[in-house]
């Protein structure tokens, strides 16, 4: 899935969502790369749904939202495709 940020500093996310609904292969394309890696890295392999829990709603300073929210984002709309 290719998912294009709103409101953050990475411009797109990519990630791939199996059958079982688990999160591989998660790139942020721009961002502050070692907290986008460090997202990366510890969503890898997790449920779609667990992701969704732990990050949805996170805040980045004044803003509504933040990298790992907008990954949430994206994930519900891979869920409802």
């Amino acid at each position: 899935m290719v998912y294009k940020t709103k409101g953050v500093c990475a411009q797109e996310i990519q990630f791939e969502m199996d059958a079982d609904h688990k999160i591989h292969n998660v790139q942020f394309f721009g961002g502050c790369s070692g907290n986008t890696q460090g997202v990366s890295a510890l969503v890898e392999g997790m449920d779609a749904d667990e992701v969704i829990s732990r990050l949805e709603g996170i805040k980045c300073g004044f803003k509504n939202t933040s990298c790992p929210d907008q990954l949430t984002i994206a994930i519900k709309q891979a869920l409802n495709k």
